[in-house]
């Protein structure tokens, strides 16, 4: 008897092979047998008219504190993905002594906008080495499977303390660091994160920890981190502009620190279309580091990479005159003060004006392009942009954004994309062989984005809606792709043998739902919260997580120690 058969299903396995119809047969956390199953189960799971396939596997995610507090992995679990990535581009909450939380906390604050209350709320804080923080999460009740990087900001600040934030580090400094990834590499650490890029500061307005290091730091710790046989690179990267010699001085580095180290290295890449010439030579140098010897992959989105602006979290004008003290009341009296023509005729003119305010967290220091901002009253993709919505209505853009959140009781976002404007440059980049489909930045910008919907938006609008891809090809870039690229070479793919995390879905209905505004954090803190349409069941490791968004109280998730 098997504790679980999934029967009548179109398995699409994660190989990029067609579908075919089977019955899957799960004993324990793994799958036990796949074909034409007439043995007794446990568990039935009827998948007619379904596609049974392999978990999602997201590489690029902020979850290192939300994991403490939410036991199920959301919003990334409410969309197939049943094993995440998280520690990315240098946050991580170890190494860290718990009384010098705090220097990890000034690193997160504001680079990953988690708040400060939140974590000091949520985090049972019982670790001080990486080893040790692995061994916390291992006893955690998980929904879905974590891996980890080691940080570079926090494995600089457990070094060095604050003399991380201001100065580089000696050469005892370096020494320590290369002990310390090794130790993590050998307790199961994914690899090593790093950040170079000016977008990473502190709430103090200084760079993060590892901002400050110079190249020879981050190589020799890649180099030890080489020296261990395994793990991955990765590198939130520095931003050498549309100088052709910055440019090609910046990847030589990238390309010679993978084929010296051995290490595999993965970085994120978008199209932005105030210089759409920038992304092709990122993708060259994949080529040419494989040409060289190394491992190079880059990360990339399945669409625009979008704020959500809304007035029940924030617009861009939170901070103007007139508009910050409409902005403090509570929402319903807000709506109220909209309402009057005079009022909303000065907060318009405002909106318009050119900022002169001080310079805050989530503030625009001018009005929007309105010609980039969409709303979002459904999850309708390709739809008319404010400015033109305005011009076909003769209003101004702000009042638009104005009259359309009261007439949706402000439950409406508009969103501004800040890069992959231009779809083809997605689709291209999604099919380019070193390139994962990932970077959902879960667990991170709580308040200000909804990626993790990524998986299925690939599979809503470029294979159902604009049959760019194919279900297969589709299944395969967020399982064995990213599986693989990672290392969890036991997921990914259904196999006999392997483990039992299975997704199944209808690929006619199968799509992201509306975002909302929840106040579910440590300390009632907002995020956004998203689920989806079209996902039957998700299982992990053999057990039903999910039923249409519906928690079944398991938590079969695992920390996946490389």
């Amino acid at each position: 008897m098997y504790d679980v058969v999934i029967k009548n299903g179109l398995i699409v396995d994660g190989s990029g092979g067609a579908g075919y119809r089977a019955d899957l047969a799960i004993q324990g956390d793994k799958i036990a047998s796949i074909g034409r199953i007439n043995a007794p189960a446990r568990q039935t799971i009827d998948a007619e008219g379904h596609v049974v396939s392999p978990g999602f596997v997201d590489g690029h995610t902020h979850m290192d504190a939300q994991v403490f507090w939410d036991p199920i992995g959301s919003c990334s679990c409410y969309h197939g993905v049943t094993s995440v990535v998280m520690g990315n581009c240098g946050f991580t909450l170890a190494p860290c002594k718990p009384e010098d939380a705090d220097l990890v906390f000034r690193n997160l604050e504001r680079a990953e906008d988690l708040s400060r209350e939140a974590m000091l709320a949520g985090i049972d804080w019982t670790w001080e080495t990486f080893p040790q923080f692995l061994d916390s999460v291992d006893r955690l009740p998980k929904g879905i499977n974590y891996a980890g990087y080691i940080g570079h900001s926090a494995l600089r600040t457990y070094t060095m303390g604050e003399r991380a934030f201001t100065e580089q580090a000696s050469e005892d400094d370096l020494k320590h660091m290369q002990a310390l990834v090794k130790e993590a590499m050998q307790a199961g650490a994914i690899g090593f994160s790093t950040s170079r890029t000016f977008n990473h500061i502190t709430a103090d307005d200084r760079p993060v920890a590892s901002r400050i290091a110079h190249w020879d730091e981050v190589r020799g710790i890649v180099n030890a981190v080489g020296e261990t046989g395994k793990g991955v690179f990765e590198i939130a990267g520095e931003a050498p502009g549309r100088n052709p010699e910055r440019i090609r001085e910046y990847h030589n580095r990238l390309r010679d620190l993978s084929v010296e180290s051995g290490v595999t290295q993965t970085w994120g890449m978008f199209s932005v279309r105030v210089a759409p010439e920038l992304w092709r030579p990122y993708f060259d140098l994949l080529d040419e580091t494989a040409e060289a010897g190394g491992r190079m992959y880059a990360q990339v989105h399945t669409r625009a990479l979008n704020t959500l602006l809304s007035f029940e979290s924030h617009t861009p004008f939170d901070k103007w005159e007139l508009w910050s003290d409409i902005r403090a009341l509570p929402l319903e009296e807000q709506k109220v003060k909209l309402r009057d023509p005079a009022l909303k005729a000065k907060l318009v003119e405002i909106a318009n004006r050119e900022y002169t305010g001080p310079k805050v967290v989530g503030a625009e220091p001018r009005p929007p392009e309105w010609e980039y901002v969409y709303p979002m009253s459904d999850m309708v993709y390709d739809q008319p942009s404010m400015a033109e919505l305005a011009r076909a209505k003769g209003v101004n853009p702000v009042e638009l954004m104005i009259d359309m959140a009261l007439e949706h009781d402000f439950r409406i976002f508009f969103r501004q994309p800040i890069a992959n404007e231009n779809q083809d440059h997605v689709l291209e980049m999604m099919k380019h062989p070193r390139s994962v489909v990932t970077f959902s930045d879960s667990g991170a910008h709580v308040a200000q984005i909804m990626d993790s919907s990524l998986q299925t938006h690939l599979l809503s609008y470029w294979v159902r809606e604009k049959q760019a891809l194919s279900l297969e090809e589709a299944v395969r870039q967020i399982t064995y792709n990213t599986a693989t690229m990672w290392g969890l070479h036991d997921r990914g793919l259904l196999r006999e043998g392997m483990a039992a995390d299975v997704v199944i879905f209808d690929p006619k209905t199968i799509g992201a739902r509306l975002p909302q505004i929840v106040h579910d954090l440590p300390a009632g803190a907002k995020r956004l919260k998203q689920t989806a349409d079209g996902i039957k069941h998700t299982l992990v490791n053999g057990e039903i997580l999910l039923t249409d968004n519906e928690h079944s109280g398991a938590v079969p998730g695992r920390l996946l120690r490389s």
